[in-house]
This record gives structure tokens, C-alpha cells and sequence, in this order.
């Protein structure tokens, strides 16, 4: 024994020494520490950290330090990124690349063990920081401090803190709806379904004595769903006497009901390891709950009762039932954008006829779930800050959301209205909702590729894996697969697939796929009943290239209907926009080079407010030089310009290749990084604008034949969608127009998606179209 205690000092002496010159080789050089407080433990080696809360991933959470024998937190004042590193450290990572404040990971209980932590980052323990000493707060648990910490241990780290974590029995991490009904088990999502929470290494029931609708109402929010309904007990009563009855023999007796032998199969025993819950019915996790655990021989702990079982309600998104679906339909006052999956984006709102977005000040999950609950989904897990899902566009219309969670819309939460200093786009919120789960990821997969963000598409057609063939493959088809597959946006929808690994290249089984860019899933997706490929060789197959991120295009509105004019320009001055087919068909038999064409000018001003930086799809090696205007043509059409008559028929259409896709200006703080001069690499820089002045060639529209009228303008950025990005219904702007022949007057220029329906309806008075189609 005192052998096996000496060889233990000696190996925690050794780790002394190593550990913190580990530390010193990926830290600043140590500065002196101030002087602790005569409170300091005794032994900084006998604290224990950990990571707590919800919604998190296993290196972030609340900060939880155990200190003479309980668990506690850490106030978030006077914190900084330098706390978050040497708590990090002793947790066993790296380094911290984030810290969070006002109990964002939900708020702890106990003792708040310390306040107005101090470190200059190279401490060895948080303990030897500056504070006001142990147990010595002001503060209360919505202070709450925690960490964000890099993704990476340190080499030999032994400690087992954060292993505590996960093996703690009064925790609730995980919580399922199990089905019992055979039916329920085979349909997607399951809305019905006994309470289980994970207990170490299974799963255990709820006692539902004391259990309410409210309790109900967080459940059905963290399974995705925003409502719930009455469930019918009888069925799970009776279900539990054909147990008691079934209990003493080792399978169902002879002539028994089909019902009392499925339910037996189905049935394990019952578990209780939570009671006595108390939800308000505005949390967004079980955890966040009064609740009490089991101890001992909890099989035995719910007389009278049985498990806890709820019935929820899906969303519009999620219900089977055509009727169901339009009578859960909500007036669109609120949507996301800029999301890559469903259930998540940019939180805005509908005022007057207007879209604007919400301001991140004061922006917290209670707020964020009343956003998910009322577009359908569950409630929020995530409530994002600084614009985390891209800058949105026009009035800012909220400010300081305020929600106490039981509101069914946004607008009726406390708010403030926007002044011109208090917030900028920069600061918009977004969210990230509980959604039901599909399992739609299960029936789709990638091979061949050299990261798990890319390769060749398979899908699940009978009991066989196979290819997709590649012809009209889009990216479209790509966004829908990338989403499926929870990976993001499509950054390239790939036709050819010969570069990647062909070691197991499956079969055809899947072509004519089409679809609309919506669907959930490949299958939801327009595609030929029987395998039609004209191309059927494996390297034909469809593949793709997914990213976390994706651009996003938007033109300057107002800078159209400024610059907006009439030119008539001498056919001599014309030919190099001729050769790059810049005029109007007519133009062809005209008596070059005398006469003069009819010109619509105007400046475009294109903004990538999205997440990743717009790049043209093909390489460098294949990009078409021009010598009649000496550059390089990256996109065969970046821009559609059309003039369209009030009955939607298009009376005169432009053009334009990417003339030369670069950085002309960017927001303060970004650095522009495309420049075409010299063959240099072309795009979008995110916060950066790319500006077509009204005078270059083909910025226009040929008119010469176009008679005076009431007409709209119409520009249409990516239209052939050749390159990805986060949002497709902004890339259209629309003006109204009017024509006499002389001059032209141009007005109520706006994003195609910045209005409600019906001030859309009212303004173009004939459905739009957006492709380049003349009728």
C-alpha cells in the first residue's frame, strides 16, 4: 500500500514538472501572477473541472470547478478570453477560442465559488488568479461564465474531469420518444411515445405522477415539434396490466391477443429514474426542469403510476396530412434565412409590408423558441449572435427582444424600436431549431471522395446501394443532397467523377433527377422510374463538394433606380459589344457601322453578404479570353437584364458575362483579396461589392425597338445557378418603369424577396418569371 502511494506521488511529481512546459510551448511567455488571495486552495492539484449545460458539444459548456467537496460555478464578471485559456488547460484542451457570459449553457446550482476571476493566460491553475476569493460572490447563477475550448487534448493529459462529466447519474443529456404502437415505429417522425432519458449505458423511464401538460410542452419542443396534444393513457394503461400479467411466465401463454404478444415483445422493464418534474413549460430542455432522482431500487419508485408518455403535433414541414398541413399554416410574419438546413437561419420579421431583420441585443433561447415554435419547429437550441448566419438587407425592425416564452409570435414579446446608432447588420440574430428527425441521412451517402465533404452520390433503392447519373445534375440537385446529408451547401455539383477513388463504384440505379431546391431528401426529387442514362459509365456518376458555408449575392436596389438613363450610342462604338451578343437581334441587319442603338443604362453594385466568398465555378485554365475588350470571361452569364410588359411578356433582355469578378470596394475592416488585372484570381470577397458603372460595355439594355409603355425591370444575379449559395431569393431586383419614348423614369427598385406577398402580388399585377426565355 505504501509502496503503490509512493510510486503515485512520484508520477504526479513527474507530471508537475512535464505539464507545464507543454504549457509554455503553446502559451505567451509567462508573466509574473498577481498575488492570490489568502483564500486560495491549499492544493491546486485537488480542484476538479468540468463542463455542464445544454445545448453544447464535449469541449464547451458552463465552467463548473468542485472545490471542499461541492460543485460549483464561476461569475462572469471581469471574465475574459485569458480565464477561458488556463480553464481550458485544466480541463485537459489546448487552449480556449471562446468564452460565453449570462449563463448561456443554462444556469448552474450550488455555490458561486468565485467572482471577478483576473488571469493573465500562462497561470498553471485558476486558483493562483487574481478574484475575490473562494465562495466570496456578488453575483447570481445568471451570471453564469463558461467556455468555448479548441478541439485538440494536450499530449499525456490524464486527468479525468471531463470524463466526470458524461458518467454523472443526475444529469439529463438525452432524452427520446420511444414508440410503442408498430405503426409509429416504421413512421418518420415519431410523434407519440413513452418519456426515456439516457442512464449510463441504456435508457430509463419517468414516473408520470405529478406529470403536466407543460412538462409535455418542453418534451414535444426538444423533439422538434412546437405543440402537443392530449394523449390517450388507456391504451398504455391496459398496456401495463398485460405486463403484470405476462410478468411471471417467460413468453405470453397460448391464446392470447395478438395486441398482449407485441406489447410484451415490444415492452422492457420499466426503469424510473426521474419524478416529480416541475417545467414551466418555457425551457428548452428537460434539464432546465425541477426534478428529482431515484436511488436504490427504482424499479419500484412510481406506485400507482407508469411512464411518462406524451403526443406531439408537427409542423406544417413535418405532417402527413395534406388538410393538416394548411390548417397548421401560419401568416408568414417571421422567416429564416441563410440557414443550410431547415430549422436554422437569420431570424426576420414582417412590419407593415417590409422584411427586416432582429437585433442580437439581449437575443437568448427563450426569445430564440418562441422564433422556432411559431415557424413551425420546436424549440430553439441555439440562439445565434453578429450576424453568425450572414448580414441580411434593409430596415433593422427589432431591438432588445424580450420574450417570457409562452408568446405565440415574436411581435408580441417586448422589444424596442431601431434607432439609426443602436444596431447595424452586423449584429443580426439568427437561431438554430430542435427539427424532427427523419433519418433521411440514412438513405444517401458518399464514396470515393477524399474528405467526408465530398465524393460520389449513392441512394437506397430496393436493398441495393447504387450511382446517380450525372446528366442534369445541378446545383440544385447538389443543395438538396448536401442538406440531406447535414453537410451544408453545395459548393460544386460534380458530373464527372473519374478523379476520385473507383475502387467499389457501384451500379446505376437513379436518373432524370430534378429537383426544386426544397425537398428534404433526393427522393422527395423529380427522377425516372426506370434508369435512363445516356452517359452510364462510372465516371459519369453525379458527385459533390459540400461546405459548411456559401455566398450570398444581393444588388444594390436604390443605386439602380439612381443611375438609371437613356443612351443612344453610334453603331461604330458597338462592335465589341456585338461580338459579345450585348444587342437586341434586330441589331443584325442594321446599316453598320451608321445608325445608333437604343440603350437602357444603369450601374449594378453586387454585395456578397453571405458566409464564403463567390468564386466562378470553372478554373482559371478554362476561362475564355476576349481580345476586343482584352479580359478574361470566368461565367457564361452572371447577370440577366430584362424589360418586361405588364402582362409578363418580355419585350427586350441583356446580358452579362462576368466581365471581370473582383473586389471594388468592402465594408471597414475587410480587405479586398480579387483583382483581375494581370490574369488575377476572380470573386467576391464576403463584405466586399463588386461595382459595374453604367458606362462599360453591355451594362445595359437594348431598347431600340421597345415602344413607349409601362414596363418592369427586372436583373437577375446567377441566374442559370451555376454557382451555390445560401439564399437564391434574393438574386432577383425588380423596378417599375415607364417609358415615352424619350425618357425613361424608373422607380420602386427592390429585392424580389424584401416585401410581403401581397405588396409583390399588387406591384408586378402578373406572375414574374426569372428565366431569359423571350415569349
Amino acid at each position: 500500500m505504501e509502496l503503490h502511494q509512493w510510486c503515485r506521488h512520484i508520477i504526479v511529481f513527474l507530471l508537475n514538472v512535464w505539464i507545464p512546459s507543454c504549457f509554455a510551448q503553446t502559451t505567451p511567455p509567462a508573466r509574473s501572477s498577481p498575488t492570490p488571495t489568502p483564500q486560495t486552495a491549499d492544493n491546486p492539484d485537488s480542484l476538479k473541472f468540468r463542463l455542464s449545460g445544454f445545448p453544447r458539444k464535449h469541449n464547451e459548456g458552463r465552467i463548473e470547478v468542485f472545490y471542499k467537496g461541492e460543485w460549483g460555478t464561476i461569475c462572469d464578471d471581469d471574465f475574459s478570453l485569458a480565464n477561458a485559456h488556463v480553464l481550458c488547460r485544466q480541463l485537459g484542451f489546448v487552449s480556449a477560442t471562446g468564452w460565453t457570459h449570462s449563463a448561456k449553457y443554462g444556469k448552474g446550482a450550488g455555490k458561486i465559488w468565485l467572482d471577478n476571476v483576473q488571469c493573465s493566460g500562462s497561470e498553471r491553475s485558476v486558483s493562483v488568479c487574481k478574484s475575490r476569493g473562494w465562495g466570496n460572490s456578488d453575483c447570481t447563477h445568471d451570471e453564469d461564465a463558461g467556455v468555448i475550448c479548441k478541439d485538440e487534448r494536450l499530449p499525456g493529459f490524464v486527468d479525468s474531469n471531463v470524463i466526470e462529466v458524461q458518467v454523472d447519474e443526475n444529469r439529463v443529456e438525452e432524452v427520446r420518444l420511444r414508440p410503442v404502437f408498430t405503426t409509429a415505429t416504421k413512421r418518420m417522425p415519431v410523434t407519440e411515445g413513452v418519456v426515456e432519458v439516457k442512464n449510463k449505458d441504456g435508457w430509463a423511464q419517468i414516473c408520470d405522477i405529478g406529470w403536466t401538460p407543460k412538462n409535455t410542452h418542453v418534451v414535444c419542443g426538444m423533439m422538434g415539434f412546437p405543440h402537443e396534444k392530449k394523449v390517450n393513457k388507456n391504451f398504455y394503461k391496459q398496456e401495463s396490466k398485460i405486463k403484470a400479467i405476462t410478468k411471471t411466465s417467460s413468453k405470453p401463454k397460448r391464446g392470447k391477443s395478438a395486441a398482449a404478444k407485441r406489447l410484451y415483445a415490444e415492452r422492457q422493464k420499466n426503469f424510473f429514474l426521474v419524478h416529480s418534474v416541475a417545467c414551466l413549460g418555457t425551457e428548452v430542455h428537460l434539464a432546465a426542469c425541477p426534478l428529482e432522482f431515484n436511488y436504490g431500487n427504482a424499479t419500484e419508485s412510481c406506485p400507482g403510476g407508469m411512464p411518462a408518455v406524451v403526443s406531439c403535433v408537427p409542423g406544417p414541414l413535418y405532417t402527413q396530412s395534406p388538410t393538416m398541413k394548411k390548417k397548421l399554416k401560419m401568416p408568414p410574419t417571421t422567416r429564416l434565412k441563410g440557414g443550410a438546413k431547415y430549422g436554422e437561419g437569420r431570424v426576420e420579421v414582417l412590419k407593415g409590408s417590409e422584411w427586416g431583420t432582429v437585433c442580437d441585443d439581449r437575443w437568448n433561447l427563450v426569445s430564440a423558441s418562441v422564433v422556432c415554435r411559431e415557424m413551425g419547429f420546436g424549440s430553439a437550441k441555439e440562439a445565434l449572435t453578429g450576424a453568425s448566419m450572414g448580414k441580411g438587407l434593409g430596415p433593422i425592425h427589432m431591438n432588445e427582444v424580450q420574450c417570457t416564452g409562452n408568446e405565440r409570435s415574436l411581435w408580441s414579446c417586448r422589444y424596442k424600436n431601431i434607432t439609426a446608432e443602436d444596431c447595424k447588420h452586423t449584429e443580426d440574430a439568427s437561431v438554430r431549431c430542435n427539427v424532427p428527425y427523419m433519418g433521411y441521412e440514412k438513405t444517401v451517402r458518399l464514396s470515393g471522395g477524399r474528405s467526408p465533404y465530398e465524393g460520389r452520390v449513392e441512394v437506397r433503392v430496393g436493398q441495393r446501394w447504387g450511382s446517380v447519373c450525372s446528366e442534369g445534375w445541378s446545383t440544385k440537385e447538389a443543395m438538396v443532397l448536401c442538406r440531406q446529408l447535414g453537410l451544408g451547401f453545395s459548393m460544386h455539383a460534380i458530373t464527372e467523377t473519374w478523379y476520385w477513388d473507383s475502387s467499389n463504384v457501384t451500379d446505376m440505379v437513379m436518373s432524370g433527377v430534378k429537383c426544386t431546391g426544397d425537398e428534404m431528401s433526393i427522393s422527395q426529387c423529380q427522377h425516372h422510374r426506370t434508369v435512363n442514362c445516356q452517359k452510364a459509365a462510372a465516371r459519369f456518376a453525379a458527385g459533390v463538394i459540400c461546405s459548411e458555408t456559401a455566398s450570398d449575392l444581393v444588388l444594390n436596389a436604390p443605386l439602380v433606380q439612381q443611375t438609371t438613363y437613356i443612351e443612344d450610342r453610334p453603331l461604330h462604338m458597338l462592335y465589341c459589344a456585338a461580338e459579345e451578343d450585348c444587342l437586341s437581334k434586330s441589331a443584325a441587319s442594321a446599316n453598320w457601322p451608321y445608325g445608333h442603338r437604343r440603350l437602357l443604362r444603369f450601374s449594378s453594385q453586387i454585395h456578397n453578404i453571405g458566409r464564403a466568398d463567390f468564386r466562378p465555378k470553372a478554373g482559371r485554365h478554362s476561362w475564355v479570353w476576349h481580345a476586343c475588350h482584352g479580359h478574361y470571361h470566368s461565367m457564361d452569364i452572371f447577370t440577366h437584364y430584362d424589360l418586361m410588359s405588364a402582362n409578363g411578356t418580355k419585350v427586350a433582355e441583356g446580358h452579362k458575362a462576368s466581365f471581370c469578378l473582383e473586389d471594388t470596394d468592402c465594408d471597414e475592416g475587410v480587405s479586398k483579396r480579387y483583382k483581375c488585372a494581370n490574369f488575377g484570381e476572380q470573386g467576391i470577397t464576403v463584405g466586399c461589392w463588386d461595382l459595374y458603372r453604367h458606362d462599360i460595355d453591355c451594362q445595359w439594355i437594348d431598347i431600340t425597338d421597345v415602344k413607349p409603355g409601362n414596363y418592369i425591370l427586372q436583373v437577375v444575379i446567377n441566374p442559370n445557378y451555376e454557382v451555390s449559395e445560401s439564399d437564391f431569393t434574393n438574386n432577383a431586383m425588380k423596378c417599375n418603369c415607364k417609358y415615352d419614348g424619350h425618357r425613361i423614369w424608373v422607380h420602386n427598385c427592390h429585392i424580389g424577396d424584401a416585401f410581403s406577398e401581397e405588396a409583390e402580388k399588387k406591384f408586378e399585377k402578373y406572375p414574374g418569371q426569372l428565366n431569359n426565355q423571350i415569349s
